[in-house]
């Protein structure tokens, strides 16, 4: 056999053995001068020809394992048995040709999905979810791209770039804890809910066609931060809403600011304590001589921003007037081009009051103000309906089509009639 090998003529195939399985051992003399090893067969009448490997003629002249260089004849014989019997076996489906088919596709498969998942990154979900929030008109999508590009993207550069689908609960659990452990307790809770959102949203687009089907490429299945668990103290609403007598000091202190601030915290407490962040993004076209329309985003991602209607008392009204809204957004610096800020307003309030009520927070006006109305006798329905929250029932979200714009404006003007109280005993804030 060793001399058929040497006597090959360039190009042409030998026959060097048969192979007891089925088939035989060819031997074939290269243009590079290389003997390359073939195993033939017939398939539906077909030659079907199956390379080897090449002759590797410092093998062990006995081994039945191949070198780094290629095969010693027993070798190639003994590779020749297992392509054989692979082929025999996989005959009705088409023999070894078939299996070579299938190897080569699931090859191919594997490829283009280390090619995708390359490309579906973490980086680009948490961006692509910060979009898909501003398509929603949620204005949350602004602080969501700001957390994730700092606490995630920039923090952690090289699990950024790593398929999204590859994220693990202790990879969550680690971005969280750096967060935390820098004392920033309530940040990364907010950091943990929007990578829990995010994934949460490409693990629905398989099965919900209301998301948009570019998060599919994602291939989400499990959602890596569900198993992982917020810091509930940090988590904790304040619970310390203002008194009465401190919403009175706050309204008659604030009452006569002059320009834009003045107006807009007025505004602000006027209408009930809405969310500001709603409230700065007030949109000129919604504001009637009677009501301004509100958009809460608040809720499951997916969910359809829903429109909150907020009755404006003649005093609400004269602030919103000495606002002096134009352009696109109503509540502006920058003739309607760009809302103000959240942090904007909440500042203006602070700076009114920190004479006389230091320790004052803007946000417990929202709860204040609903104390305030429970006391007065204005029903838990009413002043949900009023500061656009608990009304996400199926006979409210179906069925109840009804405004409550009279019942929402009967509350104000009780809120009013009491915030007008001159003379009132005051027991500051920060004397409580």
């Amino acid at each position: 056999m060793h001399k058929a090998i040497k006597d090959l003529e360039p190009g042409k195939f030998r026959k060097l053995c048969t192979i007891q399985v089925a088939g035989s051992l060819e031997a074939r003399l290269l243009s590079t001068g290389a003997i390359q090893f073939y195993w033939r067969s017939k398939l539906n009448g077909k030659q079907v020809r199956v390379p080897i490997g090449l002759f590797d003629d410092r093998a062990p002249p006995k081994s039945l394992k191949p070198t780094v260089m290629g095969y010693s004849i027993p070798a190639a014989i003994r590779k020749a048995e297992q392509i054989a019997q692979a082929h025999l076996d996989n005959k009705d489906a088409g023999g070894y040709p078939a299996l070579l088919d299938d190897k080569k596709e699931q090859e191919r498969r594997q490829y283009q999905s280390k090619v995708e998942a390359r490309e579906w990154t973490v980086k680009k979900l948490c961006l692509a979810y910060c979009d898909y929030l501003d398509k929603l008109g949620r204005v949350s999508h602004r602080e969501a791209r700001s957390a994730l590009s700092l606490h995630v993207i920039d923090a952690w550069p090289d699990l950024a770039t790593l398929p999204a689908a590859s994220l693990t609960p202790d990879d969550v659990a680690d971005i969280v804890r750096k967060i935390h452990e820098a004392g920033k307790g309530r940040t990364a809770n907010k950091v943990r809910s929007y990578i829990r959102a995010a994934y949460q949203v490409a693990k629905d687009a398989r099965l919900d066609a209301s998301v948009p089907v570019t998060f599919k490429n994602y291939k989400i299945t499990v959602n890596p931060a569900a198993d992982t668990r917020p810091d509930r103290k940090a988590n904790k609403a304040d619970k310390r809403p203002l008194h009465k007598s401190d919403l009175i000091t706050y309204w008659q202190t604030i009452k006569d600011v002059p320009g834009l601030r003045g107006a807009v915290i007025r505004l602000h407490l006027l209408t009930g304590g809405q969310r500001i962040q709603q409230l700065v993004a007030l949109l000129t076209a919604d504001i009637t001589k009677e009501h301004i329309t509100l958009y809460d985003g608040k809720g499951r991602p997916g969910s359809e921003v829903r429109p909150h209607i907020v009755p404006l008392i003649p005093a609400a009204r004269k602030a919103l007037d000495d606002a002096s809204p134009i352009g696109l957004y109503a509540l502006s610096t920058g003739n309607g081009k760009t809302h103000i800020s959240n942090a904007t307003l909440s500042g203006w309030a602070q700076e009114a009051v920190a004479d006389v009520l230091p320790s004052f927070q803007p946000k417990q006006i929202r709860s204040g103000v609903e104390t305030l109305l429970a006391s007065l006798g204005v029903s838990k329905e009413i002043r949900g309906r009023l500061q656009s929250h608990g009304i996400a029932g199926v006979q409210d979200k179906h069925y109840d089509a009804h405004d409550y714009l009279p019942e929402k404006r009967a509350a104000l003007l009780k809120l009013y009639n009491v915030l007008e109280q001159k003379g009132a005993d005051l027991i500051h804030f920060n004397a409580v």
